[in-house]
């Protein structure tokens, strides 16, 4: 893969977020539409589009506000959420100069004001950076990779989540987890309202069924792509941030070998699949996306570390 520049690359990403925050939305009045234009067939099979562009012209409003009223909250609070679901503490400076001289001296070398540093008390080795404005801009870092590695591979991995910061890809991936979270919360919904409201012998009971399959399957097909485009995306990302890191630290080889060491103990326990995604390493096996077998790949997160790793000996 072709090394891009730190400014290309931040122009890129705020390019990609845009678009974002563009198809998103339109992915959800797609799906609006695909579902009343389902539920305007009548029982001859006929479809009166009339109806269902009318339906979906009122539908518009009601669905644009609820989806940016729930963005706006997962948005601002994500950053409270993400740390309920690591539990992780700020780390205090005087009880690990260590790590605060490291991540101290990279932001010094590129200009770049130094993040808050927080710990996760897991023997785990992994590590990842949130915070959508300059003021909230943190590295975490597990228990486990802080005693494992020594100093070259910390500095090597703390660059890396430095880098998704510089490059503004935590904007970016908050921003395809709430959407991607809406489309798996009117799946769940649907398919809850399928087994429990739809199941009775009347007209009524027969048509809420009709309403929910509809629904559902949309719905279904939506979060698919949506996550497709989301995961492609995040495999990328951390492609650029190991670049990034090795133009950082002129050490690509430290980070390599950090990444070796953090591949079979890696996996940290939280409250959040999401958040799962935000860590230096992921793979299929830490959340659902194991469930597709060897369709894995394409809903995994991160790309395999072993070709990060053939990457970086690139270098």
């Amino acid at each position: 893969m072709k090394f891009v520049g730190i400014a290309q690359q931040i122009r890129k990403n705020n390019q990609k977020s845009v678009l974002l925050l563009i198809a998103f939305p339109l992915l959800v009045l797609a799906s609006v539409f695909a579902v009343v234009y389902f539920l305007s067939f009548d029982e001859y099979g006929n479809a009166n589009q009339q109806l269902a562009t009318d339906l979906f012209i009122n539908a518009i409003p009601f669905v644009t506000t609820i989806v940016l009223v729930w963005f706006l909250i997962a948005y601002f609070a994500h950053g409270k959420m993400i740390a309920l679901a690591t539990g992780a503490k700020t780390l205090e400076r005087k009880s690990n100069m260590r790590v605060y001289n490291l991540v101290e001296n990279l932001c010094m070398s590129v200009g770049m004001k130094m993040p808050k540093v927080q710990i996760i008390e897991s023997p785990a080795l992994n590590a990842y950076a949130s915070g959508l404005k300059e003021k909230d801009y943190t590295v975490t870092l597990t228990r486990g990779i802080i005693e494992t590695l020594d100093d070259d591979e910390l500095e090597g991995v703390i660059a890396h989540e430095l880098m998704h910061i510089r490059n503004k890809d935590v904007r970016l991936l908050v921003v395809s987890i709430i959407f991607v979270g809406i489309f798996a919360f009117v799946v769940q919904i649907a398919f809850r309202g399928f087994l429990y409201g739809g199941m009775g012998r009347s007209r009524n009971n027969r048509d809420s069924g009709k309403l929910m399959i509809i629904i559902l399957i949309v719905s279904a097909v939506a979060y698919l792509f949506s996550l497709l485009f989301k995961f492609s995306l995040s495999r990328k990302r951390e492609y650029m941030a190991d670049s990034g890191a090795a133009e950082m630290t002129r050490k690509p080889w430290a980070l390599a070998s950090a990444l070796k060491k953090i591949a079979p103990n890696h996996h940290v326990e939280t409250k959040s699949e999401e958040v799962q995604q935000m860590f230096i390493e992921n793979t299929p096996k830490d959340t659902s996306a194991n469930f597709f077998g060897s369709l894995g790949g394409l809903f995994a997160t991160h790309p395999p570390i072993e070709k990060r790793i053939q990457f970086l000996e690139q270098f």
